[in-house]
């Protein structure tokens, strides 16, 4: 049978243009078994070909009926997975040093991830002390031997790789019983397995406009991949777009390699995006909800020169005072309106020549802003990799698929809304419907129901505003809900769950990692935690003084920033490993739960707040430096912020004029300012904060 092994590898390799890497790492004079994610009808083949002649397949007896002609080449075991024995002759042949191939997950994915993993599959590692090497397929989900092709769109020949990834030995602890060392076994196979996927996936190079020319070619280029209320643009419209525009760019930023993008939830902030990246511009995305002052030091601090918009959202955004205040920082405004009517015929017919065309610009970047310790914004680089790693990092860990249709009214200048709303499904075949405010708690639902919507995003304030005025079956299509950017209220999560029936999967990140850290999944969900780090996630938690439970977060990843742009400084690096600020703990499971932030912000709807500006503006408008604020919980807001002042004359209506006077946000704005005799002060001096918020959510609870 030696000569059908042979004729069938060169079939496979020129059909399938099969590439296979790290069979250099398989040590066979060990105990080993070899663990495959399971895509398709044909993976059992592809690893008879490819994996060497003496590893030992197993196969349910179903499976061996069905492709007997196949294995009579290869050694193999038929068993029957209802058969308790099964383990014990698997075992057995582990134990005579015969290399094992088993799929953990014991079915064809139907969701183009990882299934689940089971416990006997754990059990067989720990009894017998294997080298564990997880191999990864990827490929033949594509094809039409998956089980996606109600899902995806599948084609007779998709491009295959397989690699083997480095092995692991899962040892026995004695003090556990043993149930619990099944579950972590098994556990732990399910992360090795996703982390190795991750690194399937990634890339070196990064470029996003290139990235959605690929998924064009995979999803096909007349697929309507985005919509806003009055546009929706197919894969081959969106190229097409972003190529004329982006040739109308250039030609206005051939110099400039950052602007300014003042754009609500629309597919003209998409187009205008995509077509940046294509001629290597870094888009600064600038929130636009913040005061003109804020704006104009977001400018500042970035360089912006040049900021594009649209006069028809500059008109309904109530807008024209920030742009006087950009002609008078001679910050150039370029009106989107406009530059379409540059557009030629020519440009058109040009724009379909090139719209197929991979970019050749290298290193891109997108700018977000955050708010800075010291007050002023800080501009957080993300290059286009930390972007693309971050979606799949979530593609790593939840099944998301063309059949879904994603509802995002979270805006672009939050990660959360650019990362997970837009780039993922754009980038994965998912259409995405872009509505521009959060805000409408009774339209968004009925948008819902029409547009058949099966994933929305939102913070625990947003999603409590559009449960409150739901029908009940306003939602009936949705599969997921993802929560991020706030806690989730205990209240909100029992609302959905009783009005809808509807689990929200609670999920952390930063803006600083693009921005998604960990995420609960039908997989792995743990009521009042965070969920579970997503793949390629390096953590270490470290002591707090003060704090005997958890520790402050760092991470690495290919997800964390660039670095910063700071106000009056530049560029800075990012650190080797990224500060979180937040104080969490990590059971055994790997779930994450927030104890509390050290990093002195606010989150008020979703919005982080610098606790240090609303001081510093204080100080001004008061005259005198003997002023603090701090946080505290809200049921509805998720956080309001408390001003304590020292000196009797202070009056919370003059700091809300003061506000308004120099057109900052009037989220600013305390929602209420308490006198106290004097502030308490540490040892070394500085302010007690602790003491302070003891006292402010002593104050609060008691409705003083």
């Amino acid at each position: 049978m030696e000569w059908l092994l042979v004729v069938l590898r060169w079939i496979f390799r020129c059909l399938f243009r099969v590439q296979v890497r790290g069979l250099e790492k398989l040590d066979f004079s060990k105990p080993m078994i070899l663990m495959p994610n399971h895509t398709s009808l044909l993976d059992a083949v592809l690893l008879a070909l490819f994996l060497p002649k003496n590893v030992i397949f197993v196969a349910n007896t179903g499976i061996a009926y069905r492709f007997s002609w196949m294995m009579r080449a290869r050694s193999h075991i038929t068993i029957d997975p209802l058969n308790p024995y099964s383990i014990r002759q698997m075992v057995r042949i582990i134990n005579q040093n015969s290399p094992l191939v088993l799929f953990p997950e014991g079915r064809i994915t139907t969701t183009g991830t990882l299934m689940k993993i089971y416990s006997g599959i754990g059990f067989l590692a720990l009894r017998t002390g294997a080298q564990v090497y997880p191999v990864i397929l990827r490929g033949l989900e594509r094809s039409k031997f998956s089980y996606m092709g109600d899902k995806n769109k599948t084609i007779w020949f998709p491009k295959v790789q397989l690699t083997v990834g480095s092995p692991f030995i899962l040892e026995r602890d004695a003090a556990r019983s043993l149930r619990a060392e099944k579950k972590r076994a098994t556990d732990h196979i399910y992360q090795i397995l996703q982390n190795e996927s991750l690194n399937v996936r990634l890339k070196n190079e990064v470029n996003l406009y290139n990235e959605l020319l690929e998924a064009a070619c995979i999803h096909g280029s007349k697929r309507v991949i985005v919509e806003d209320p009055s546009q929706s643009l197919t894969y081959r419209g969106l190229l097409l777009a972003s190529t004329v525009l982006g040739h109308k760019f250039k030609e206005r930023f051939g110099g400039f390699d950052t602007v300014g993008v003042l754009l609500p939830n629309a597919t003209a902030h998409v187009v205008t995006l995509f077509a940046l990246f294509r001629i290597g511009i870094r888009p600064a995305i600038l929130n636009f909800s913040l005061g003109s002052r804020t704006i104009i030091e977001c400018c500042e601090t970035a360089v912006i020169r040049t900021v594009i918009t649209s006069r028809v959202f500059v008109e309904k955004g109530n807008l024209s005072e920030l742009m006087d205040r950009f002609s008078e920082e001679n910050v150039q405004v370029i009106y989107l309106e406009d530059v379409k009517m540059e557009v030629s015929v020519w440009d058109k017919w040009s724009g379909l020549t090139r719209s197929g065309q991979r970019s050749t610009a290298r290193n891109g970047e997108v700018i977000l802003f955050t708010s800075g310790s010291e007050s002023k914004p800080k501009g957080v680089i993300l290059t286009h990799r930390n972007l693309y790693s971050n979606v799949e990092q979530v593609l790593c860990s939840i099944g998301i698929t063309s059949k879904d249709k994603i509802f995002n009214a979270l805006p672009m200048f939050h990660s959360f809304g650019l990362t997970a709303g837009t780039f993922l499904p754009i980038l994965s075949g998912v259409a995405t419907y872009l509505y521009p405010t959060p805000l409408h708690y009774k339209a968004i639902p009925e948008l819902c129901y029409d547009t058949n919507a099966t994933v929305l995003f939102g913070t625990s304030t947003f999603l409590a505003g559009y449960g409150r005025f739901a029908h009940p079956y306003d939602f009936y299509s949705l599969r997921y809900v993802f929560a991020g950017a706030e806690k989730l209220k205990d209240e909100v999560r029992e609302l959905w769950l009783g009005k809808f029936g509807i689990r929200i999967m609670e999920g952390y990140g930063a803006t600083e990692t693009s921005p998604i850290l960990a995420l609960n999944t039908p997989l792995a969900y743990k009521k009042g935690t965070v969920g579970c780090l997503v793949p390629g996630i390096r953590s270490k938690i470290e002591p707090v003084a003060g704090i005997e439970n958890g520790g402050r977060l760092l991470v690495q990843g290919p997800n964390v920033m660039k670095g910063y742009l700071i106000h009056g400084k530049g560029f800075v690096p990012a650190d080797e490993w990224y500060d979180t600020g937040d104080v969490v703990e990590q059971d055994e499971e790997g779930f994450v739960t927030i104890l509390s932030r050290l990093k002195r912000f606010a989150k008020v709807g979703g919005e982080m707040i610098s606790l240090g500006q609303v001081e510093e503006l204080a100080t001004i408008c008061f005259g005198h430096i003997d002023v603090a604020a701090v946080a505290v919980t809200d049921p509805r807001k998720g956080e309001r912020i408390l001003l304590y002042t020292a000196q009797a004359g202070d009056q919370l209506d003059k700091f809300r004029s003061f506000l308004a006077q120099h057109a900052y946000s009037p989220m600013l704005c305390p929602y209420r300012m308490d006198r106290v005799n004097s502030l308490p002060l540490l040892g070394s001096g500085k302010i007690d904060y602790v003491s302070l918020k003891q006292m402010a959510e002593t104050a609060v609870g008691k409705g003083v």
